[in-house]
């Protein structure tokens, strides 16, 4: 009989739970707009866990199996917060694969599943902070399993910088033994969507952002501007760009992406939350268009001499994460 692994993925805004098979591919996802944000606004957890329930029962209908089918189950994220199902503290960076593994916790939770959830903690960058020590200071949820999946499909050459572009653009360095030692978080993907679609610059923008097809010249404009004066200044530019000089909402969108982009170049140079080094290898994954432009942002500043893009396709990174983690500790 084969057996079969879930995963479950809980950010803010929505859940993800995935299927695997024992070729370490995944054959279904079920996908859930509800995420531990509800839990925040509502006081309790019941309608995550119910959306969780739901997502596993759906994948056992779907795939005909049976609870005796599955092997064990792993859920990473924000789950593993205080808003979440169970509470997992951080692990202090530096930690590796084996590190994440040994604090794996297994909690049962009946209303949600007859077999144990075993939750994966995430990362801090250290256990000490003050005002001092503010800005050297993050946390994540989640990424930790991307970046594991990630060292593990890449050809890794030395200490890595991975970045993780999303609602929260995540950066995490990685030393010569692949432990992660260092994570830094910018609210540009957040951000992004507040200008678009909130601020006088909807206008300018038509309300949309950057598409894969974008005009890298603009991007590359708006990198510059936002370097050179700020990032402020750059964003309202882009009303400038449109009034003064008819550019299409397609090249505002284009050059507002590469402004906002630029700080978070910044960010990454001069942050003390990040273990870098000048010989660093660069891997930029997520989705079109930030990937992309990212990537060659990373090549147009020119700290980084390796600088490449990873195209992961359909592969869910979080859940391949925590099914490394699973095969480590021996349950899958």
């Amino acid at each position: 009989m084969e057996h079969y692994l879930i995963t479950i993925d809980s950010g803010t805004t929505n859940t993800r739970v995935a299927l695997w098979n024992q070729k370490k591919a995944c054959v279904d996802i079920y996908k859930s707009e509800i995420g531990v944000r509800v839990t925040a606004v509502e006081g309790n957890n019941k309608r995550l866990a119910g959306a969780i329930r739901e997502g596993i029962q759906t994948l056992l209908n779907r795939n005909n199996l049976t609870i005796h089918q599955i092997a064990s189950v792993y859920a990473s994220g924000m789950i593993t917060s205080n808003v979440g199902l169970t509470e997992v503290p951080h692990i202090e960076a530096p930690a590796g694969l084996e590190d994440f593994a040994a604090a794996v916790r297994a909690v049962l939770i009946p209303e949600v599943f007859e077999l144990p959830i075993h939750f994966i903690p995430g990362l801090k960058n250290s256990n000490v902070v003050d005002m001092d020590t503010l800005e050297s200071m993050d946390i994540m949820r989640g990424e930790e399993t991307e970046a594991l999946a990630l060292l593990s499909l890449i050809t890794v050459k030395g200490a890595v910088l991975l970045a993780l572009p999303g609602s929260h653009n995540k950066f995490v360095t990685t030393d010569r033994s692949g432990r992660l030692t260092g994570c830094l978080t910018t609210l540009s993907g957040e951000l992004l969507s507040a200008i678009t679609n909130h601020t006088i610059i909807a206008d300018a923008v038509n309300h949309s952002f950057a598409s894969a097809h974008y005009n890298w010249e603009m991007v590359l404009k708006g990198f510059k501007t936002a370097r050179d004066t700020s990032l402020t200044r750059a964003v309202f530019t882009t009303r400038i760009l449109n009034q003064c000089l008819s550019a299409s909402p397609k090249d505002c969108a284009g050059y507002l992406l590469g402004a906002v982009l630029s700080s978070d170049i910044s960010a990454v140079k001069k942050s003390s939350a990040l273990m870098l080094s000048p010989d660093m290898q660069v891997v930029v994954a997520g989705k079109e268009p930030l990937r992309s432009a990212l990537t060659r942002l990373f090549e147009e500043d020119g700290s980084f001499s390796d600088v490449s893009g990873y195209d992961s396709g359909e592969l869910l990174l979080s859940g391949y994460g925590a099914l490394l983690i699973a095969v480590y500790n021996g349950d899958f």
